[in-house]
């Protein structure tokens, strides 16, 4: 295996936010790697060998259905970690994590990243914290995809993917969006024309622009002030400014 790449700015908050003597104890271990699309980083049932800190990549919760039918139950990107079972006690979970919008991130060592854990220092409450952050967001989306219309649901899906993208121009297909949502792809099509008639997105073929992001909130149900609240309250990020 090459040597780790070393860097000096983390691109991920986690990493960003620690201390830096814990950052600097860590950075022999850190490498930054690419992770294409579709890349599974592990399967339901598996054991991570490694964690992964996105930067600018997008990696999907997702739960399959015997049928083959998918839907994502959480996000992540440049504001949380994949691996959480390392440390969390159960090893494994039931949900595959795979890489939905590529990019870059940070690789560490599954046993490295238990220890530090186990140190009981700053990175344990950052990610203690981040677990609470993200176990809102995955039962808010839960009680969002039963209460809520699939215009709301759209809206609050597209905040949260430009949150964990940093970014306005978003890589979506309307028949991912709709796998990721569990719903049928002529309803996303008729949501996302609305938004667009409405000047609140753009969209082209395999892109998604979001053009007025106020309003778009504005159209989201509150699922969306939820989630990032918990984000902004926990962590320190400011999710849903303007």
């Amino acid at each position: 295996m090459s040597e780790p790449e070393i860097f000096n700015k983390p691109k991920n908050h986690l990493l960003a936010a620690l201390p830096d003597e814990d950052y600097q104890r860590l950075l022999p271990h850190l490498e930054e790697v690419q992770l294409p699309l579709r890349k599974i980083l592990y399967e339901p049932g598996e054991t991570p060998s490694a964690v992964y800190f996105p930067n600018n990549a997008m990696v999907s919760l997702v739960a399959t259905m015997e049928d083959g039918a998918t839907v994502e139950v959480g996000l992540v990107g440049a504001e949380g970690v994949i691996g959480l079972p390392i440390v969390l006690g159960g090893k494994a979970t039931v949900y595959q994590a795979i890489v939905q919008l590529p990019g870059t991130g940070t690789r560490l060592d599954a046993d490295i990243f238990k220890a530090e854990f186990e140190r009981g220092e700053y990175l344990q409450r950052l990610v203690l914290l981040y677990t609470q952050a993200l176990l809102t967001q995955v039962s808010q989306n839960a009680v969002c995809n039963r209460l809520h219309t699939i215009d709301e649901r759209l809206g609050r899906w597209l905040l949260s993917v430009q949150d964990s993208l940093e970014a306005d121009e978003l890589p979506l297909t309307q028949e991912f969006i709709s796998q990721m949502l569990g719903t049928r792809r002529a309803s996303v099509t008729v949501a996302a024309g609305s938004l667009q008639e409405q000047g609140i997105i753009s969209y082209s073929r395999g892109k998604i622009t979001i053009l007025n992001r106020e309003r778009l909130r504005e159209k989201s149900c509150e699922c969306y002030n939820v989630i990032s609240g918990e984000f902004n309250r926990l962590l320190g990020l400011k999710r849903n400014s303007s």
